[in-house]
């Protein structure tokens, strides 16, 4: 069993409407190579050379991956990875 990557609504023009899609186990850096190999375009919205966008968040079943390993934050069969844009608001 792959590990199921949530997608956020504002990322599933990427992936043909799909909000959950399956993905090969291990590092959340080569599961986000992966979606890029079949969402062409993904990988930018998520990364940029320093890592993970600061108005994204992901988290590997429930815990921000920023404090865990980061990209290197490995996921077995069976988790979960949601992908999080961050919302700023308010008057």
């Amino acid at each position: 069993m792959p590990v199921t990557v949530r997608i956020p609504t504002p990322l599933r023009t990427l992936t043909q409407g799909k909000d959950e899609v399956a993905v090969d186990a291990g590092s959340v850096r080569a599961i986000i190579d992966n979606l890029e190999k079949n969402f062409p375009g993904l990988r930018d919205r998520l990364c940029d050379e320093k890592g993970v966008r600061r108005f994204v968040n992901i988290y590997a079943n429930d815990e921000d991956i920023r404090f865990l390993q980061n990209l290197d934050t490995i996921l077995k069969e069976g988790e979960s990875l949601s992908i999080v844009p961050a919302i700023a608001g308010g008057s």
